[in-house]
């Protein structure tokens, strides 16, 4: 697979592997040996970016990945976050944020155990914490790189104001937040301009816009107990209906390319800026091959206008995330 660099030099896959959904999310864990099968496989392909946090089970995902790429650990880059309040013993989420500087030292701690490794590859702020300065936040991390413990930095979900005063203290390498065809925000708030403008790489998450940009997801489309998506307001059954727009265009586009609507998405997200890269995620090794597919659609730049001018015609309907959720972004 082709390779990109992110921010401060930080080469990786042009497309990334997100593993939340093998442990939380989505509903019931996938049992552990399909799970590292996944992993392994995206190895195989190509794939050298993981994605995981300590929020994702709580710690039950950060420890399948440890063992997934304990063979070949030292050939890829590992990314986690820290930031929710989760108690350290229990795995207990008190519903917060924590990012005060002992603890994101002993968070980090706890992750490189579970990760089987001397070293975060990516270390991320999960979310900005309002009640820890991000000087603070960023010194700390400063902190572990120094030590070696962590070899770069990066922000989720964080304000225009929040990237820059981080960036002033520790350079940050990359940047993640949701972004595909459905959810386009950054393109219009100065998030990417940012990016571009200070070096820093953007790692979309949800690129497949959590499985309905597959096309494999319509209104009759049952979601599982523990689904994230059961309750999200862009997944009400009359939203479905509403967005099924948007899937008919990477219908038809991909059937011109003979390819998949999943891979349109990903090659449209590819085609943005050479320093983006996606991190979809699966449980199904199919699916997994079907996405890193995508690596090989080429859009041209008809192809992306005809995207733009069908896509600007589309209104999408439901905020992406529940609004408690919503209400940690952008800070």
């Amino acid at each position: 697979m082709q390779k990109r660099k992110l921010g401060q030099g930080l080469e990786v896959s042009a497309l990334g592997y997100g593993c939340m959904g093998l442990s939380a999310g989505y509903g019931p864990a996938t049992p552990r040996d399909e799970a590292v099968a996944v992993i392994r496989a995206a190895f195989d392909a190509g794939v050298t970016l993981f994605d995981t946090a300590e929020v994702y089970g709580p710690f039950a995902n950060e420890a399948l990945l440890g063992v997934a790429v304990a063979p070949f650990r030292h050939e890829v880059v590992i990314a986690t976050k820290f930031g929710f309040d989760v108690d350290m013993e229990t795995g207990v989420r008190s519903g917060g944020l924590n990012s005060r500087p002992d603890h994101i030292k002993a968070v980090v701690e706890a992750q490189l155990k579970r990760l089987r490794t001397d070293r975060i590859d990516l270390l991320y702020q999960h979310r900005v914490d309002p009640d820890v300065p991000m000087e603070d936040v960023a010194g700390a991390v400063k902190d572990l790189i120094g030590q070696g413990k962590v070899a770069h930095f990066g922000l989720s979900e964080p304000s225009l104001a929040s990237l820059k005063r981080a960036h002033a203290v520790q350079p940050v390498t990359a940047l993640q937040n949701e972004y595909s065809l459905w959810t386009r925000d950054v393109e219009d708030n100065g998030v990417l301009a940012a990016c571009e403008e200070l070096g820093v790489g953007f790692v979309p998450f949800s690129p497949l816009g959590a499985g309905f940009l597959t096309g494999k997801i319509d209104t009759t489309t049952e979601l599982a107990a523990g689904d994230f998506r059961s309750i999200s307001p862009r997944f009400t059954a009359e939203a479905r209906a509403a967005n099924m727009a948007l899937v008919d265009l990477l219908k038809a586009i991909a059937a011109e390319k003979a390819a998949t609507p999943a891979q349109i998405a990903l090659a449209w997200l590819l085609a943005q800026k050479p320093w983006i890269v996606p991190i979809p995620g699966t449980t199904k090794l199919p699916r997994l091959a079907e996405n890193l597919g995508a690596a090989d659609v080429e859009l041209s730049g008809a192809d992306l206008t005809r995207i733009a001018v069908a896509a600007a015609r589309i209104t999408i309907h439901g905020a992406r995330l529940p609004e408690d959720v919503l209400s940690k972004t952008n800070r």
